[in-house]
């Protein structure tokens, strides 16, 4: 599962989708559809194919709220509350989404538990009930209890020793210390074995309700056809959520921490503050992100650690936002004595963007791709139907599709270079190395 997404702007970028309304080449119209329950969604119609896609999140409700003895809750219950539902076993509430071609899936992340929908136009009634069922009657049976506590405790097994995991829980404990986000998203072997069907119900009972509900759907439907299907699927949920508020947090930068590991490479992890999504500058910093490591080959920091010297396979850099604390995030992994020479010319690249920032070239090749490329990611409904929930998540305005090139493209070189030279923070950095590394590791 992954349980950390990097906060793309483009996530929410589009100026035609590319499956059906790229063909007849008209701009995506957003429509917001209220039941007459009052339950809300937004809907992009595209009658092209018989699927319909729907995503939701249930903000708030994500494994920050998980208590100390609990930790790993919410993340069961992702995969326990499709297991059966109502009179329905797991065997038979599975073999009824696979004769069907239904699929159903839920995700919990650190603000939020989400849960994602496909499926045919013909079996969109079907698949409504199996999500109302899954949302307001889980089971939660013993042997689906226990079936899922083992796949958890496997994959708990495989992070023990898997550099990656090691470095990003050390970076997240690292950085916010005692707050909720330092804790592991997964839980830990104590936590996992004592989690109960009890403890389960309790989650749905306080997390999933109307007002922390947001709904996307994309695909082959109505307006009209859409509302009673929302009323179906969530009226039986209680009007307000119950969970516990999490506090906004400074993250705290400058440590550098070295896990040892007797492996033949090193994974580095590293982050500076970061800029919230939704300060005026955003676009600006996006823009210098993706000049800097966010644009693969057409970065700075493969430029310089791949492609001139060949030290690692991928380095990369992002602005990775929470609900409460917002960072600027990367990572490279190579050999372990080639992992300080990389640090050092990240470190190089981070001080150059501060102080030079970046060239009206680099500046023009970056909007032209961003506004150019960006829509080409939009070739399924589910990403569409992804996109709504993101757009209502961050308040963006349903016309967002529409005004995100023009954001992009109003971004200038003084605005990027005044951003760059505020924003990076090469004094302050925690860098979270794992391996055997050679070498000064100071970033």
């Amino acid at each position: 599962m992954n349980h950390f997404t990097k906060h793309i702007a483009g996530l929410t970028v589009a100026a035609f989708a590319t499956f059906g309304l790229a063909s007849q080449a008209k701009a995506v119209e957003v429509q917001e559809v209220v039941s007459d329950g009052g339950i809300r969604a937004w809907l992009i119609e595209d009658h092209l194919n018989p699927l319909m896609t729907m995503d939701i999140a249930f903000t708030g409700a994500g494994a920050a709220t998980d208590a100390d003895g609990k930790l790993g809750l919410a993340n069961m219950v992702s995969g326990l509350i499709d297991e059966g539902a109502g009179e329905m076993d797991s065997q038979t509430f599975r073999g009824e989404m696979e004769n069907r071609s239904i699929s159903l899936s839920f995700d919990a992340g650190r603000d939020d538990f989400s849960g994602s929908l496909v499926t045919l136009s013909r079996e969109r009634d079907t698949a409504i009930d199996l999500l109302r069922l899954a949302l307001s009657e889980p089971r939660f049976d013993d042997e689906a209890i226990e079936r899922i506590r083992a796949q958890i405790v496997s994959g708990l097994k495989s992070a023990e020793n898997d550099p990656r995991d090691i470095a990003s829980r050390t970076f997240f404990k690292s950085i916010f210390g005692d707050h909720p986000y330092a804790r592991p998203v997964s839980g830990n072997f104590d936590t996992v074995a004592s989690l109960n069907a009890n403890d389960f119900r309790g989650f749905v009972r306080h997390g999933f309700a109307k007002d922390n509900l947001i709904i996307g759907v994309a695909g082959d439907i109505t307006a009209d056809e859409l509302g009673p299907l929302l009323d179906e699927a969530f009226g039986s949920l209680p009007d307000h959520a119950d969970l516990p508020a999490i506090a906004d947090v400074t993250p705290t930068f400058g440590a550098v921490d070295v896990v040892e590991q007797d492996i033949p490479q090193s994974q580095a992890i590293w982050g500076q503050k970061g800029i919230k999504r939704t300060d005026p500058d955003f676009y600006a910093a996006y823009v210098m992100n993706y000049i800097l490591g966010g644009g693969g080959f057409s970065s700075r920091l493969t430029e310089e650690v791949r492609e001139k010297r060949g030290l690692a396979y991928g380095v990369y850099s992002y602005l990775a936002d929470l609900d409460h604390a917002e960072m600027m995030m990367g990572g490279v992994a190579t050999r372990n004595d080639a992992i300080g020479q990389s640090l050092s010319l990240i470190s190089t690249e981070w001080t150059k963007m501060k102080d030079s920032g970046v060239s009206q070239e680099e500046l023009d090749n970056a909007k032209s791709y961003l506004t150019g490329a960006f829509p080409l990611r939009f070739t399924s409904l589910g990403n569409l139907s992804g996109m709504l929930v993101g757009m209502q998540k961050e308040d963006l305005g349903m016309d967002f599709l529409d005004r995100r090139n023009s954001l992009v493209d109003a971004v200038t070189l003084d605005d990027v270079n005044r951003v760059a030279a505020e924003l990076m923070d090469p004094d302050n950095v925690t860098v979270t190395v794992v391996g055997k590394p050679e070498g000064d590791l100071a970033f």
